[in-house]
């Protein structure tokens, strides 16, 4: 690495304390010289995720939380919940699971000195900080033009929502539920399924996140809050015939009543009682936590049935890097349409500490995604 670049980085890190805290720090770090087929990349946008703030925060009470000297932020963890993070005491654990910036450096290797001067989105951890060391092949390289801000969000969402899609192919479903269907990752799903033809049921659960989806062509859109949720989900779902659902609230009944309904729908169409109900298997996968209470299940939907967990990084692994790459060079052509994100406010890594900004990027509301600028 050139001696003219830095030497060190700024890095925000998450720290549990066994005394019962929570800190958020920023250090120093020192910038690792690229190996052969590593690069240097200058961080210039990174998204605050719900899967970021979850190693951020660790489950501590951001309500509490204190501005400190350093700069850092302070909060308490509630006793219930400090053993579960026993593994966590006293390290300082880097945080930012992806961003974008400019190759400053490079590895020896042609096709890692072929993207210096490119704006490239990063995955892989350690995001939030001012320079970050990987190998190129996590690096997604952009069309000429395509800044930093418009990249940030390069990988999460647009390879959660294209992989929910290949699920249910992978699956044998041919149409899919989404819940919190209005998020930047509910409507890069809906542009999704709308290009590829595939029946989407979005889930929402406020009239103007309702009118949002409707505005950008979703066809069928069922609020929660309403009366008769229930009745034009089934009806959304015999229109459809979906039997696969993705469920980004995680906690309450809201699972269950999507099996419940799905059962309707197809008994609807059904020809013969059964008493263990449809054979046609009905998932619901849970990949988000936006309520963090207990998943309750009225268990009223027959016995072909399932609900589990998603996590992206583990379908990436049953998808293969033939898959992977497709899937890439999808979003590195459709960043600034199908896959573009919004962001209400741009903060540096000292606004991160600001407790009171904290409380507002914690509250994970529609439409409010806060991007990180380390280099600010």
């Amino acid at each position: 690495m050139s001696s003219s670049l830095p030497q060190t980085s700024r890095q925000l890190k998450s720290r549990v304390n066994a005394s019962g805290t929570l800190d958020l720090i920023l250090v120093e770090a020192d910038i690792p010289a690229p190996g052969p087929g590593d690069v240097v990349v200058r961080m210039e946008a990174a998204p605050i995720n719900p899967s970021d703030l979850g190693v951020m925060f660790g489950l501590a009470d951001v309500s509490r939380a204190e501005t400190g000297d350093g700069p850092s932020l302070s909060m308490p963890v509630p006793d219930f919940i400090l053993p579960r993070l026993k593994a966590r005491f006293d390290k300082a654990v880097a945080i930012g699971n992806e961003g974008a910036g400019t190759v400053i450096a490079a590895g020896e290797s042609d096709a890692a000195q072929a993207l210096i001067g490119k704006t490239v989105a990063v995955f892989g951890g350690a995001m939030y900080q001012q320079y970050r060391t990987v190998n190129m092949m996590s690096c997604l390289p952009m069309h000429a033009g395509t800044t930093s801000e418009q990249a940030a969000s390069g990988f999460v969402n647009p390879m959660t929502a294209l992989c929910m899609v290949e699920t249910m192919k992978m699956e044998g479903h041919s149409a899919l539920v989404h819940t919190a269907a209005a998020s930047n990752l509910g409507q890069m799903l809906n542009r999704i399924c709308q290009a590829d033809g595939v029946d989407l049921v979005n889930i929402v659960r406020k009239e103007a996140q309702e009118v949002l989806l409707r505005d950008a062509g979703a066809k069928l859109v069922c609020n929660s809050s309403d009366g008769d949720f229930k009745p034009k989900l089934v009806n959304a779902l015999v229109e459809t015939g979906a039997t696969l659902a993705f469920d980004a609230i995680g906690g309450g009944t809201l699972a269950s009543d999507i099996l419940d309904c799905m059962e309707l729908a197809l008994n609807k169409t059904a020809t013969e009682y059964s008493i263990y109900g449809s054979e046609t298997h009905k998932q619901v996968y849970i990949y988000g936590g936006l309520d963090m209470g207990p998943t309750t299940l009225n268990r009223a939907y027959g016995m072909s049935w399932s609900v589990g967990g998603w996590l992206l990084p583990r379908f990436l692994t049953k998808l293969g890097m033939e898959g992977m790459v497709r899937l890439r060079t999808r979003v590195a052509n459709e960043i600034t349409t199908t896959f573009a994100s919004h962001y209400k406010q741009t903060l540096s890594m000292e606004d991160v500490l600001n407790a009171d900004l904290a409380r507002e990027y914690n509250a994970k509301r529609t439409g409010e995604k806060y991007l990180i600028n380390p280099n600010a």
